[in-house]
């Protein structure tokens, strides 16, 4: 791989996915990966730290998130691999980026699936409060497990109806919450009204401060959002659906993450929400609506297993194309004869495994630990997305082609300049809040890790290759 930050290749790795995922799957992969646990669930911590002021932490959240999927849909229809970040990091960045990106995901990987396992037994534990959460765990891994190793079209079929159910609940969600709100639909008639968002302390009852700290969790919501781009390797006209995703995602994640907070907010007093469980579920419970809270958590346990889902489709993706750079085992980059990348798969079930074995052994501090552990995973993929795209681009204008970009990213690079202010905040805030502060160096040992890793891996090659020199595909008999 190179390391020359001037000379880029315009070839990417020769894969062999199957382009199975039409428009429709694309679509609902983009915006149900990002709504998942960090809404349903970790928005109660959110709402902890902030109060009612926690809408416009999402506002401001959704307006960066939107200038990196801008950044990532311009490379990907213009560069379509499976790899996405990882690849373009490789290729415009440096090639330790691209190692660091690329192996970062298996720590991703195991922060998530420990984090979101862990909401998804405390779901369970609503019903059945004797369950221990490493059982639950157990048996979400292995049904996933099963679907991805299929095929990618039945992934993408599973996951366009996981995301479809979310979606319609979260509509019927803010369709119920303004009829309470001005007609008392639930409440005897009694209209709830807007009290809410100032009575217990004002719009900021935590001050600026709190504000500001609450951007850790509304970042770990909008996680997921980046693994649009691994689809784009197994899209079938990339340069349609994923504009297409790409746009449409912006504004419903305005509409659900916004629209659902906001509604939140003013139908139940912030200082009342517990954070023991989804505060959807619990605002319903408390109002007395338990067929409600019944249904919304059933809701809440498919936004996991999608989330759960699309864990194993997306890092086995991300391990698959970095075999194919040069950065991970060569044995990662065979696919079987369905042209899945089985071995990928494999080892992401292994990490997987390890999830459920965290959650036997510390099941109360689980989440708050590794979603912030997964915090760090997704600002230095978002912040790779933003620089290699700024590269990108000046490649495209030294080449004398910029003008032919068929989706370019708006007001680039002043947009980038602005997302990487949004990824800085979120570090900074991670330093600030003791208890997401240890995942900084659990991230900083990390790092350490993969950089000597790094050292070793490269060490064994006598000359550097360019991008292009990547092994061929095999397939598995």
């Amino acid at each position: 791989m190179g390391t020359s930050n001037t000379r880029v290749s315009r070839h990417f790795e020769s894969e062999n996915l199957r382009r199975d995922l039409d428009s429709r799957h694309i679509r609902m992969i983009a915006i149900g990966g990002a709504i998942g646990t960090g809404l349903f669930y970790g928005s109660g911590w959110a709402i902890k730290t902030a109060g009612p002021a926690v809408i416009l932490t999402y506002v401001v959240a959704a307006v960066a998130i939107y200038f990196v999927m801008r950044a990532l849909g311009e490379m990907s229809v213009e560069e379509p691999v499976s790899g996405a970040y990882v690849s373009y990091a490789n290729r415009y960045i440096h090639r330790f980026a691209g190692f660091l990106n690329g192996w970062n995901a298996f720590v991703f990987l195991l922060a998530t699936s420990a984090a979101e396992l862990n909401a998804l037994g405390r779901y369970v534990q609503y019903w059945q409060p004797a369950m221990p959460i490493w059982v639950t765990a157990a048996v979400a891994v292995l049904v996933m497990f099963a679907v991805n190793i299929i095929g990618v079209r039945f992934y993408g079929e599973s996951e366009f109806w996981f995301s479809m159910i979310k979606i319609v609940a979260i509509v019927a969600f803010i369709l119920f919450g303004c009829a309470l709100i001005f007609f008392g639909v639930g409440n005897n008639g009694h209209p709830i009204g807007f009290g809410n968002l100032t009575n217990h302390g004002g719009f900021f009852p935590q001050g600026i401060g709190g504000s500001l700290l609450s951007i850790v969790m509304v970042a770990f919501a909008f996680g997921g959002i980046e693994n649009l781009g691994l689809t784009a390797g197994e899209a079938k006209d990339v340069a349609t659906t994923m504009p297409k995703a790409v746009n449409s995602t912006f504004w419903r994640l305005l509409i659900f993450y916004v629209g659902a907070m906001t509604v939140l907010v003013i139908i139940f007093p912030w200082t009342s929400l517990t954070g023991d469980s989804s505060p959807f579920v619990e605002v319903f419970a408390r109002l007395g609506i338990p067929a409600a809270a019944t249904i919304l958590n059933l809701v809440v346990i498919t936004a996991v297993l999608s989330a759960v889902n699309a864990s194993v489709f997306t890092n086995s993706r991300t391990f698959y194309n970095l075999s194919l750079q040069g950065n991970a085992p060569a044995f990662l980059g065979v696919v079987n004869k369905r042209n899945v990348p089985a071995r990928a798969i494999f080892l992401v079930f292994g990490a997987m495994l390890a999830g459920v074995l965290l959650n036997l052994l510390m099941p109360g501090r689980v989440f708050e630990i590794f979603s912030s552990v997964t915090v760090y995973g997704l600002v230095c993929a978002w912040a790779s997305i933003l620089i290699s795209h700024l590269r990108f681009r000046r490649s495209r204008v030294r080449n004398g082609d910029a003008d032919q970009i068929r989706y370019k990213m708006p007001f680039s690079p002043y947009s980038n300049y602005l997302g990487l202010v949004f990824v800085a905040a979120v570090l900074v805030c991670i330093a600030i809040l003791p208890d997401t502060r240890v995942s900084l160096l659990v991230s900083a040992g990390w790092v350490g890790v993969v950089f000597i890793a790094y050292r070793l891996y490269t060490a064994r090659s006598v000359t550097t290759a360019t991008s292009a020199d990547v092994p061929d595909v095999r397939l598995e008999r």
